[in-house]
């Protein structure tokens, strides 16, 4: 302490408006919590999902940005080097959309929505390192970004392809999938067409096996998160073989989980995008009706919801292949319903044994031939092809499959495929549904592709000393925002090679390039490289990240690819980016999540203008534990100002036992307060210092353990309920000073993290000019927080009939008898012969008679 006597300062009301903004102001001058690396302290990277700039904070960002904001306090009381940084996912389709409705430049748009939103975060009290702030869209950042993408290029980690396209005839662009609403293009409402054209991918595939494999790694992340990512790139073991086309060189080459099944194969479908179906039905009779069909699915495809299930059409080819097990002549059909995307876009049907395919058999009149028997089936219960009513899609006896049969299915697979390896027809195979990441946008707001297109040195890379390659327009003053196709001032060219004329590739990249590796660049943002070594070692992994499940696929699995992709680069040493992921709840209001369409939305700047800061983040904290959703309610936000208020006022209450301290300390020159006792203090007194030691417990271990703040508040309001009653007018003496100021203190230091403007200045207040994140979080005694008295139950044969209260530490024996004396035992077992006793030290007594 600092402050003589004399020097206490007086309030009337707890001004927050005042109050936030002295702190605010304080922490921004002194630069608080700018950090760098300190090999001498522990580092702790608490990050949480930026944000993209939309114009206003919402209250889910509240309440995200609140939880993390706990954490990191918390851990810089405990003494951790904390990275806290903040930035802007800054490029994307909304900011173009909303730039086209308002008439201005997307860059104008987004950075006047970072400064506004900037102001809104900092006046919340977030404790970042605005000295690492990052933009996304700013070339100092994708600079980096594109110097990534040559050297990955130069790896053959990426790749060109044609892939399938919205295309709008009208507007003469591709569109987005978002862009597509019924089949439709959002802008000029003309009907969408697919259409191939070239794309950028990134080989995620070739990292399929080890993002799989180091999940079990991720033990900090929720079970659920894992369980998703792990089925999204969904790894199958199966046999891969060749059906040979009738009358054709050309092979058809399926995969299939399920060989023990092969034997009842009875037609083969086709995806529509498949290579071979203009192969097989050009010169045909049925060219023109399967060209149509391919056409008109094509275009479903793109009004299709991607979870919508469709209903199963199909088309005949004419033409057949051979099963080549059993060379059995099979039809091979075009269907809507086989995914190019997933194994080889060849599906061998097995009517029997595949509900899918049985039901397009119905629909065609194609056979049903049952080859695996469940088990134990009597002869009248086998599955035949005149009885079934549906797949048969489980496990079983293998029949009607040449040498195969009598085999179990799990052996019959193994079987199937070693005979299948020997003819050399088939092997054992592993797929993945995983599916390379394709990185190209047909769109303007976005990092621009480095690469160049001649016409005698093919796709040229562009020289990494003219990075970045800059978005035409986006420097003040803001020029054409046109798709880049549309802009020859930026694609016409000379070849760097031969310096003939060549054109700029005019895609640009996935925002999800950019939210990938951002959490690595804040480790050192203005280095003149994409990451600095060392920086990065010193803070990677990120300790703990903290986001909604509704990234828990696309974000978090390409966040993990990135960072064994700047690995394998060399940049960073980890593999895996965050060791521990949180994924909080939604803001429900009425039934449903916050959203400007459902009219739902409830405004933070409002609360913070009328409650303050603090106020907000202690409801958004109190409310519900992180992971849950939590329901908007007017009345808690109500209750939580309520709170604070009446800490405030007790604390003014209570000033007295800090002056007579300081009066203390001054008249002893200075020496710091000798800890008290617990012998010589009253009953009232230990009780209060109990519950003190006992809420410094509770609020750590809640923390700790899963970050229910929650119950950490709860915690300290009952300590401030109880240091209400102590030093109420009904309070039968005084309580110790010392004591006293212990609780007060301790209910500060324990709310710090959560309201730390209103905490901070009551440290202030009570003495003290030291900030509270150089206090060290305060640590309980384990001998302070015994209970004096424990609470017994006692039983009868398991059921309760009576309570003791006994003084801690009374030995089993003691316990025993007290039980058997008390009178409302007695009139239980009076009359019956007691057999044994049985005691639970510290919980029950069980009496069986």
């Amino acid at each position: 302490m600092s402050k003589t006597a004399q020097e206490f300062p007086k309030y009337d009301v707890y001004d927050f408006k005042a109050i936030e903004a002295k702190w605010q102001q304080h922490w921004q001058k002194t630069k608080s919590y700018k950090v760098g690396e300190d090999a001498a302290q522990e580092k702790y990277y608490l990050l949480e999902m930026f944000p993209y700039p939309s114009g206003r904070i919402h209250m889910g960002h509240v309440r995200n940005y609140s939880i993390g904001d706990v954490i990191a306090r918390y851990k810089r009381m405990q003494g951790y080097n904390v990275l806290h940084p903040m930035g802007w996912d800054a490029f994307g389709l909304p900011a173009e959309n909303a730039a086209l409705k308002n008439g201005v430049h997307p860059a104008q748009w987004t950075y006047e929505n970072i400064n506004y939103m900037r102001k809104q975060l900092k006046a919340m009290g977030l404790s970042y390192d605005w000295d690492r702030e990052i933009a996304t869209c700013h070339p100092e950042y994708y600079r980096w970004e594109q110097l990534v993408f040559l050297q990955l290029l130069e790896k053959g980690l990426v790749y060109r392809k044609k892939t399938t396209v919205n295309w709008c005839e009208d507007c003469a662009t591709v569109l987005a999938r978002e862009q597509v609403i019924d089949g439709r293009c959002w802008r000029c409402d003309q009907q969408v067409i697919p259409k191939n054209m070239y794309g950028w991918f990134l080989k995620i595939t070739d990292y399929a096996d080890e993002l799989l494999e180091d999940l079990d790694q991720l033990s900090g992340w929720p079970e659920k998160v894992v369980t998703m990512q792990r089925n999204w790139i969904g790894k199958s073991q199966g046999l891969a073989c060749d059906f040979q086309v009738e009358d054709e060189e050309e092979k058809i080459t399926i995969f299939t989980t399920r060989p023990d099944t092969i034997y009842g194969v009875t037609f083969m479908s086709l995806a529509v995008e498949h290579p071979l179906v203009d192969k097989l039905i050009a010169g045909t009779e049925q060219e023109q009706p399967v060209r149509a069909f391919v056409e008109q699915t094509l275009v479903e495809k793109q009004r299709m919801a991607m979870d919508q299930e469709p209903e199963k059409h199909g088309i005949f080819t004419g033409k057949y292949c051979f099963n080549p097990f059993t060379n059995e002549r099979v039809p091979i059909y075009v269907a809507n319903f086989v995914l190019m995307e997933y194994g080889t876009g060849a599906v061998m049907a097995v009517p029997a044994h595949d509900q899918r395919d049985f039901e397009f058999a119905q629909k065609y009149g194609l056979p049903v031939r049952p080859v695996v028997q469940p088990e134990k089936k009597v002869d009248s219960e086998r599955l035949d092809s005149e009885n079934m009513e549906s797949a048969w899609e489980g496990d079983g006896i293998l029949a009607d499959s040449g040498p195969f049969n009598g085999l179990p299915s799990a052996e019959a697979k193994k079987a199937i495929i070693d005979h299948a390896k020997t003819q050399g027809f088939g092997q054992a195979h592993i797929t993945y549904r995983l599916r390379d990441w394709g990185i190209s946008r047909q769109r303007y707001w976005g990092t621009p592709i480095p690469v160049i297109h001649c016409d005698t040195c093919g796709v040229v890379p562009v020289p990494a000393e003219q990075l970045p390659v800059l978005l035409p327009g986006s420097q003040v003053p803001y020029g054409s925002h046109a798709p880049l196709h549309q802009q020859e001032d930026f694609y016409r060219i000379p070849c760097p090679k031969c310096g003939q004329p060549a054109q700029r590739e005019t895609d640009t990249m996935d925002t999800f390039m950019e939210s990938s590796w951002y959490f690595a660049r804040y480790t050192s943002p203005r280095t003149d490289a994409p990451l600095d070594k060392e920086a990065a070692q010193y803070w990677l992994a990120v300790d703990q990240y903290i986001g909604g499940v509704e990234h828990a696929i696309l974000h978090l699995l390409y966040a993990r690819f990135f960072t064994k992709l700047l690995r394998d680069l060399e940049y960073l040493s980890v593999d895996e980016p965050f060791n521990n992921l949180l994924t909080q709840g939604m803001v429900i209001k009425d039934g449903a999540k916050m959203s400007k369409s459902k009219g739902n939305v409830v405004d933070p700047h409002e609360l913070i203008s009328q409650y303050g800061a603090d106020t907000v983040r202690l409801f958004s904290l109190f409310a519900a534990p992180p992971e849950r959703d939590l329901e908007w309610n007017a009345q808690g936000v109500e209750g939580s100002f309520r709170f604070l208020n009446r800490v405030f006022r007790l604390m003014q209450a209570n000033k007295e036992c800090f002056i007579a301290y300081e009066r203390e300390r001054e008249r002893e020159g200075g020496a710091e307060e000798a800890s008290f006792s617990l012998a010589k203090l009253s009953p009232a007194d230990r009780q209060l210092h109990r519950k003190t030691h006992q809420t410094i417990q509770r609020v750590t271990e809640s923390i700790e353990t899963n970050f229910h703040f929650n119950t950490a508040i709860a915690g300290v309001m009952e300590l401030v309920n109880q240091i209400t009653v102590a030093t109420g007018d009904g309070a039968k003496q005084p309580v110790e000073d010392a004591v006293l100021r212990e609780a007060l203190q301790t209910v500060v230091m324990l709310l710090f993290p959560m309201v730390p403007h209103f905490c901070q200045e009551l440290w202030q207040f009570i003495g003290y000019n030291t900030p509270l994140d150089h206090q060290q979080w305060p640590t309980y005694s384990t001998e302070a927080i015994k209970e004096d008295e424990l609470t017994i139950v006692v039983q009868v044969n398991g059921k309760v009939r009576s309570r003791l209260q006994v003084a801690t530490g009374t030995d089993t024996e003691e316990i025993k008898q007290q039980a058997l004396d008390d009178e409302r035992i007695i009139k239980f077992i009076s009359d019956k012969t007691v057999k044994k006793i049985i005691v639970v030290k510290g919980k029950l007594v069980n009496i069986v008679v």
